[in-house]
């Protein structure tokens, strides 16, 4: 239990919208310990990048959270006021957005935003603050990295700007790190070197990390664990070697198909597809969200679904116990 660094269950978040309330997370848990990677996955507008928020506090005015439990290294979040959440973030939990040039400001030096979170968690000096910061540019793999502290973030490629993201998460060095898809704006060669560069930081520093992606190809490189996400809900949840090898949910098995298979699938061959598109979930909701979609859909889908266990923790929320293939 001790190593267990972020627990949450029944996390929730609800937006006011002009027809009535939009169920964005609904009844999410999971559980991410030190040194593990847990990746989410799922479509656009599945609720990830919602509940990476919604740990963060960083949710708009319009949100409403709430959670049967969520505790960060014991602490409870959800009780935490404004000034102790301040503290944390930033501090002991970081996150690395999705798009760099949006994040970063404009305005500022590369320098600036780098020593701005030290010199308010640590209470060091400016010096101290510049010195940890030429070696986290540095650690990041920038050259010439205290030159860079004085330039803009419009100076910088997008790669750069994204290394620079994960050094400014990383200056107070945080017990969690969340990563909101933090190479789908680079190109692939770029992308490879990021995600390496991650996947080294943190067994090299033991920081817990969820990682948010929709491209399972990432998954499968840099993942310990696995929770797939689908219209707000996790409907998969297990270690990534499991998930692959022995998808239970219709919908990680269709995700799965629309990936090419080298040496299975043939030149020029269909990848599978998922037919419609994800319902509304604004109002009352109740039963398997997937089951307009599924294959394998009966009118029981309709009502509550029961969530099923095997070894190695493997869950998935399915009428089926293994749906079939």
């Amino acid at each position: 239990m001790d190593n267990i660094v972020l627990d949450v269950q029944g996390l929730n978040v609800d937006l006011a919208t002009p027809n009535g309330p939009l169920h964005a997370v609904r009844n999410v848990s999971f559980q991410v310990r030190r040194g593990e990677t847990l990746c989410l996955v799922g479509e656009s507008g599945c609720g990830k990048s919602m509940t990476s928020l919604a740990l963060m506090s960083l949710l708009p005015k319009v949100a409403k959270r709430s959670a049967q439990h969520l505790s960060f290294l014991g602490e409870d979040l959800a009780a935490a006021d404004k000034k102790r959440i301040n503290a944390l973030r930033g501090n002991k939990m970081a996150m690395i957005f999705q798009e760099p040039m949006t994040a970063l400001n404009p305005a500022y030096t590369i320098g600036n935003q780098l020593m701005e979170s030290y010199l308010q968690h640590r209470r060091s000096s400016a010096a101290e603050a510049r010195a940890r910061a030429i070696d986290l540019l540095e650690k990041v793999g920038i050259t010439s990295s205290a030159q860079r502290l004085d330039q803009y973030p419009h100076q910088l490629s997008g790669g750069l700007r994204q290394r620079v993201m994960i050094a400014m998460a990383l200056m107070c060095s945080p017990e969690l790190l969340i990563a909101d898809e933090p190479s789908t704006a680079l190109d692939v060669t770029i992308q490879a070197q990021i995600l390496r560069l991650l996947a080294d930081l943190q067994q090299e520093l033991g920081i817990a990390m969820i990682l948010i992606t929709h491209d399972l190809g990432v998954v499968a490189r840099i993942a310990h664990r696995v929770a797939v996400m689908y219209a707000g809900e996790v409907v998969e949840e297990g270690l990534a070697h499991d998930l692959f090898a022995d998808p239970r949910h219709p919908y990680t098995q269709g995700l799965l198909s629309c990936i090419p298979v080298p040496g299975r699938t043939a030149p020029g061959g269909r990848l599978g597809t998922i037919p419609g598109v994800v319902p509304s979930l604004i109002g009352e909701f109740q039963g398997c969200g997937f089951r307009e979609r599924c294959p394998h859909a009966q009118e029981r889908c309709r009502v509550t679904v029961p969530v099923h266990t095997s070894e190695h923790d493997h869950r998935w929320r399915c009428i089926l116990n293994g749906a079939p293939a």
